[in-house]
C-alpha cells in the first residue's frame, strides 16, 4: 500500500484517483501528525509526501520515520511546488528521501518512478522474510543440534556404567582356575576384551564429540618433548599390536606446548588407523622434523590400501568415511573429526598425503617453543 501525505485535499484526491487507476492501494493522510500515527500501525511499500505543510513540515516527518525501526527501509518521494531550490532537494535527501519531484510534475515520470520504488519495496520485503525464516530455521536446527549433543552425552555416560561392570566380569573370569586350563575359554574372553575395547572406544569418541560440539572440551598445556610424546605413543600401542613393527624416522629433541594427553590421542588414532587399512603390511613409520617456519611436523605413514585424490579433503570432517572402504572396515568416521578439533585446539594445521594401493602419511604441525 501507498501512503499520500499533503495538506490539500485537491491534491489528495487526484493523486489517490491517479494511483488508484494504476491498479496500487492507497491511504492518504491530511497533515505529518496523521502520516506519524499511520506510518505506527501500518507497514506501507512507499511514502509520497508534501514538503510545504502546516504545523510539521515533510522534512520533520521523514526524519520522524527513517528513526523509527519497522519503517525505516520504506522509500519516501517528496513532492513539492514551493520549495524547489537546491537546498531543499538537498535537504530532502539528508532527510530520508529517496527522490524529490517538484510541481507540476510529469505524471508518467511519477508512475514510473512509483512503479519501480514500489518494486523494490516489495523485493525487499520478500527478502526481509526469508531472512527472517531462515534465521528461525537456523535457530530450530540449533535446539535439535543441542538436543542431539544432549542426548549422545547423555547416553555415552550412561554406557560407561555397564561397560565398566562387563569389563570386571570379564576380568573375574579370567583369573579362575578352570579358565586358565582351558584354551578355548581363554579365547573366547579375549576375543571378548578386545570387543569391549572397541565399544569403550567408540563411547569415548561419542563423548568426545559431544565435548568438542559444547565446547567443553578440556586441555591441559604444558611444555611437551616431541621426542617423549612420540616414544611414549609407540610403546602404548606396541604392546596392543604386538606383531607391528614401528619404525621411527627422525630424532627432534624439540619442545611444543601443549596437551600431551591429547597429541598422544591424535597419534594412536593415526596408528590405529595405519594398522587397520593397511592389513597386508606390518611395518608402519611414524615421521618428525622440523620445518623451516619454526614448526615441527609430526606423522604416521602406512603402506596400506590408499585413498583416492577426490576424497583427501573431505576426510576429517565429522562422520565422513571413504565409500570404497566403507564396507570393509569398521568405524563410524569420528576419529579424525577429533583429531581435527584438538590440533586446531593447539593452533596447528593437520593434513594427508596419499595415493590409491601406495599408503597414506597423516601429519600434523604445532609451532616449536623455543
Amino acid at each position: 500500500m501507498i501512503l499520500i501525505v499533503d495538506d490539500k485535499q485537491e491534491n489528495l484526491i487526484s493523486l489517490q484517483k491517479f494511483l488508484e487507476a494504476n491498479h496500487f492501494k492507497v491511504d492518504t493522510a491530511s497533515s505529518g501528525e496523521e502520516a506519524l500515527k499511520k506510518v505506527f500501525k501500518t507497514t506501507y511499500a512507499l511514502i509520497i509526501l508534501d514538503v510545504q505543510m502546516p504545523g510539521m513540515d515533510g522534512f520533520e516527518v521523514a526524519e520522524l520515520i527513517s528513526g523509527y525501526s519497522k519503517a525505516v527501509d520504506t522509500p519516501i518521494i517528496f513532492l513539492s511546488a514551493v520549495n524547489t531550490e537546491k537546498r531543499f532537494i538537498t535537504k530532502g535527501y539528508e532527510t530520508g528521501g529517496i527522490d524529490y519531484l517538484t510541481k507540476p510534475f510529469d505524471p508518467d515520470i511519477l508512475l514510473l518512478k512509483v512503479k519501480t520504488f514500489y518494486r523494490l519495496s516489495e523485493q525487499a520485503k520478500a527478502m526481509h522474510e526469508m531472512q527472517e525464516k531462515l534465521k528461525q530455521e537456523i535457530e530450530h536446527r540449533k535446539q535439535l543440534e543441542n538436543k542431539k549433543d544432549e542426548f549422545i552425552s547423555i547416553a555415552s555416560h550412561e554406557l560407561k556404567t555397564p561397560l565398566t561392570s562387563v569389563r570386571g566380569y570379564l576380568q573375574l573370569l579370567e583369573r579362575l582356575p578352570e579358565t586358565k586350563n582351558n584354551e578355548k575359554l581363554t579365547n573366547y574372553l579375549a576375543k571378548t576384551s578386545a570387543q569391549l575395547d572397541k565399544l569403550r572406544d567408540l563411547i569415548d569418541d561419542l563423548l568426545d564429540i559431544s565435548k568438542i560440539e559444547s565446547g567443553k572440551m578440556k586441555f591441559n598445556f604444558q611444555y611437551i618433548s616431541v621426542e617423549k610424546l612420540i616414544n611414549n605413543t609407540i610403546e602404548n600401542i606396541s604392546q596392543m599390536h604386538p606383531r607391528h613393527v614401528f619404525k621411527r624416522i627422525g630424532n627432534q629433541d624439540t619442545l611444543i606446548y601443549g596437551d600431551e594427553m591429547r597429541l598422544e590421542q591424535v597419534l594412536i588414532n593415526y596408528l590405529t588407523n595405519a594398522i587397520k587399512y593397511a592389513p597386508n603390511s606390518e611395518e608402519i613409520h611414524v615421521v618428525s622434523e622440523v620445518l623451516s617456519d619454526n614448526k615441527v611436523k609430526i606423522g604416521v605413514r602406512d603402506f596400506g590400501i590408499g585413498i583416492p585424490k577426490d576424497k583427501l579433503d573431505q576426510l576429517f570432517n565429522k562422520f565422513y568415511r571413504v565409500e570404497e572402504s566403507s564396507y570393509k572396515f569398521q568405524g563410524l568416521g569420528m576419529g579424525l573429526y577429533i583429531c581435527r578439533e584438538i590440533i586446531e585446539r593447539h593452533k596447528g594445521v593437520y593434513g594427508v598425503e596419499s595415493e590409491v594401493n601406495n599408503g597414506s602419511f597423516f601429519y600434523f604441525e604445532l609451532p616449536i617453543n623455543k
